[in-house]
């Protein structure tokens, strides 16, 4: 598979997403000009400015006319959006995992089959995952058994209530070889049961975002399942659709 190279405005954009969410813009500070951008990471006006707009439609920044660009103030409800591996990975920007259920082996036959594994026996882990210490998200992870061993070594995935700044993607990169390239994921409306509505702090019938994603790596194997349940306000997804050819 041809190796996909991300567009110079979405490089930008992460990279200032990411300084907003370290904080480096205090909150509503104003952002450098496009011409100051411009010239620091020598790309045109053009890509400064798409990659502005990409940061206001996710309520990351404000254009103000004659002003300048700010930083939306964070006192509004936390948001992420989702597009990418990079939007992914930078929840560790931002967020802690804490753990529920250690990462354990069983047998599963369900995962197994959807891992395209041989034998029926994975590794599981639950999560929620917080900011500001308020959870937004449960999630369910089920990995291969070489992936699952290598990882339910570290004190971060085999403690209850083990925090980690580090997503599970950003564990594989780091300490298995393993390099996630890509993801497919579905995203369904469901009612909270009991059990999700008690671990985000919801109430039972509340709507969810139910999002199941696999993840790959550069040779299209399957090296992680996850299910997670977000409350709607949490969670925005955006994807760039094309016209095709005449």
């Amino acid at each position: 598979m041809p190796a996909r190279t991300e567009a110079a405005y979405a490089m930008l954009a992460r990279t200032l997403r990411g300084a907003i969410l370290r904080g480096r813009y205090a909150d509503g500070g104003r952002l450098p000009t496009e011409a100051e951008l411009a010239t620091e990471y020598r790309v045109s006006r053009q890509t400064v400015r798409r990659a502005f707009q990409d940061l206001v439609s996710e309520g990351m920044v404000r254009r103000v006319p004659g002003r300048g660009t700010f930083a939306a103030p964070r006192g509004e409800p936390y948001l992420r959006q989702f597009g990418s591996i990079e939007d992914l990975l930078g929840l560790s920007l931002d967020t802690q995992l804490e753990v529920l259920t250690p990462l354990r082996r069983q047998v599963d036959i369900d995962a197994a089959s959807r891992l395209r594994l041989d034998s029926d026996v994975v590794y599981r882990l639950v999560f929620r995952r917080l900011h500001n210490d308020v959870c937004f998200c449960l999630t369910t992870v089920y990995l291969p058994p070489d992936i699952g061993a290598t990882l339910a070594a570290l004190p971060s995935l085999s403690t209850p209530g083990a925090l980690s700044e580090v997503t599970i993607i950003g564990m594989i990169d780091a300490h298995t070889g393993t390099v996630v390239a890509e993801a497919e994921q579905s995203i369904t409306a469901v009612a909270a049961t009991d059990t999700v509505a008690l671990t985000i702090d919801g109430r039972p019938g509340d709507p969810l975002l139910r999002v199941d994603r696999s993840y790959l790596d550069s040779t299209g194997r399957l090296v992680e399942l996850a299910t997670s349940y977000f409350l709607p306000e949490h969670y925005s997804y955006r994807v760039r659709l094309r016209r095709g050819p005449a």
